[in-house]
């Protein structure tokens, strides 16, 4: 079989590659998945999030032990479906910071500056509340619906009122002129159903001809003839392997963990760990799998004084089933909404230039330290209370994915040395101090019963000890096939793999440096900008308007 372009993964950036590639009806393009189809009910349903872990939709990976955290292997939710990630997430859009992008500009990438990656997040998106918002960075005519929850609890408003309380000002729109602040999240949700990459992207172009979509699909490696990217190599049913031929380019879009992996199950990568599997070096890129950054949280939990009030309450079996049937009849009620309500961009010190914590607010607790499995909703208490999640936006912490292997099949070995620098360990202590304040301000006496984990007191020592136990990632890995100039970078600014003709990577993996916020809606960017590079397109800056080059 031979396509002009091959997709390897059908994740968020995926998703919208095949349909922005497939737009001329005289360009053949294949999308290989190696999940399913998104056809699992719990998928379409927004609160049903956190039941979607350790699933068929669910890669299920493990970090290996990290010794900043007493040797506990954490573990990596990654969709496993059409759509990604994009169909198992919290469903959160958020762009980052501007400076952001314009660090990765300033990088040595040409074109990747805010000024210049601003269009492609407005071409995508379709904001159900524009109206309220500053048009100039929003969309209304894109794929992708953004809103805000149409259901939100009591306890969303008075984290709100807290921040104010506590010197965190309010900012209705965080994707807006500026990210710091406090407000409600903004959300890939479109009537009451969430708004996955393949709900937007994918499924109104599945009947076009010339795109081919075959799920249950492992690739196996790229095929290289000469330094150029020819096809992919891919199984299928009892282990069965097909070969597709790319008359154009392969595109790598498996996402930051199985990205590299599949450059190095090809030869390309750093010389010695493909030599420990076994693997004939065809070009070496020492960067393939360094540089992994992630984002990471642990809890400020409290019990609420009222009851009914929050996401625990819902959880009682008889509570499930009547969310269900008011999802089900009308898609309302608490089913319509993601487990998070608002959050909060703050600086931990005053003279940064931009945020560097997050606080997800969720009206939801989850226990002790030790008595709660965080991927298991059963294992969830149904006493009502709710949860402030400090989150560490710009990790110094560096790591990165290996092989454990040359065999596909296998899990990729991942390390992300997590905490392991301290400058880490110090702004992620000041960050849970800084949400103590919030969760003892005025505004949440009401419903405060007490705060459960840490207490007000605790030392910075107690603090520590409460992350070890209780730090989790936020699942936004990215950064191991970074965009660059230097000798550590594997793409450059177009994306094109250094020194391998026909072969890009297009994901969160070729991020440089994390950004300032949930990963999905950069990813998604990324996506379509790397579509109009494909197709040698550039847009316009002020207008937005997508310009082809003079030949």
């Amino acid at each position: 079989m031979t396509f002009d372009y091959i997709i390897v993964g059908a994740g968020s950036a995926g998703c919208v590659l095949a349909n922005r590639l497939s737009t001329d009806p005289a360009v053949s393009v294949l999308l290989l998945e190696a999940g399913g189809p998104d056809t699992k009910f719990e998928l379409q349903i927004p609160a049903a999030y956190s039941k979607l872990n350790k699933t068929s939709v669910d890669w299920g990976f493990w970090t290996e032990p990290q010794t900043a955290l007493n040797n506990r292997r954490m573990y990596q939710p990654r969709g496993k479906t059409l759509g990604g990630c994009s169909s198992t997430n919290a469903m959160a859009y958020v762009r980052g910071n501007r400076l952001d992008y314009n660090d990765w500009a300033g990088l040595g990438n040409a074109g990747w500056g805010y000024d210049d990656v601003l269009p492609y997040f407005i071409r995508s998106e379709h904001n159900e509340q524009i109206n309220q918002l500053n048009a100039r960075y929003h969309g209304d005519s894109g794929p992708l619906n953004v809103t805000f929850a149409s259901y939100r609890t009591l306890l969303a408003d008075a984290f709100l009122d807290a921040c104010r309380e506590t010197g965190i000002h309010e900012n209705h729109d965080y994707n807006g002129a500026e990210q710091e602040g406090a407000g409600f999240f903004q959300f890939t949700i479109k009537n009451g159903k969430r708004h996955s990459a393949a709900t937007a992207f994918l499924k109104p172009v599945m009947h076009r001809p010339n795109l081919t979509v075959i799920t249950r699909a492992y690739t196996k490696q790229v095929l290289l003839t000469n330094d150029r990217a020819t096809g992919v190599e891919f199984m299928t049913g009892k282990n069965k392997v097909q070969t597709a031929t790319a008359r154009r380019e392969v595109i790598l879009s498996a996402g930051a963990f199985q990205s590299p992996q599949l450059l190095m199950l090809s030869g390309i990568g750093p010389a010695d760990t493909l030599r420990q599997a076994g693997i004939a070096l065809k070009k070496e890129l020492p960067g393939v799998g360094q540089n992994l950054q992630d984002h990471i949280f642990t809890g400020v939990s409290s019990l609420s004084s009222q009851r009914g009030v929050s996401s625990n309450f819902h959880l009682k079996p008889l509570n499930q089933l009547k969310g269900l049937g008011s999802w089900l009849l009308n898609k309302t009620g608490p089913m319509t909404i993601s487990p998070l309500e608002a959050v909060a961009f703050i600086k931990t010190e005053a003279e940064q230039d931009r945020p560097n914590m997050q606080f997800h607010f969720a009206p939801v607790h989850m226990g002790d330290d030790d008595q709660t499995d965080m991927y298991d909703l059963s294992t969830w208490p149904t006493t009502d209370g709710y949860i402030v999640l400090p989150t560490l936006l710009k990790p110094k912490s560096r790591g990165y994915v290996g092989l454990r292997s040359a065999n596909p099949l296998d899990t990729p070995l991942i390390q992300p040395n997590y905490l392991t620098h301290e400058d880490d360990r110090r702004v992620l202590i000041r960050g849970v101090r800084q949400a103590l304040s919030v969760k003892q301000a005025d505004a949440f006496g009401p419903f405060r019963e007490r705060i459960q984990t840490p207490t007000d007191s605790s030392s910075d020592d107690a603090i520590w000890q409460h992350i070890l136990q209780q730090l989790e990632t936020v699942y936004h890995p990215v950064g191991t096939c970074k965009m660059g100039t230097d000798e550590m970078a594997v793409v450059d600014a177009d994306l094109r793999v250094r020194d391998i003709d026909g072969l890009r990577v297009i994901d969160a993996s070729v991020m440089p440096t994390i950004v300032s916020g949930n990963t999905n809606a950069p990813t998604i960017m990324i996506a379509e900008k790397g579509a109009d590079l494909v197709l040698g397109r550039v847009v316009s800056r002020q207008a937005g308007a997508t310009l082809i080059p003079n030949s």
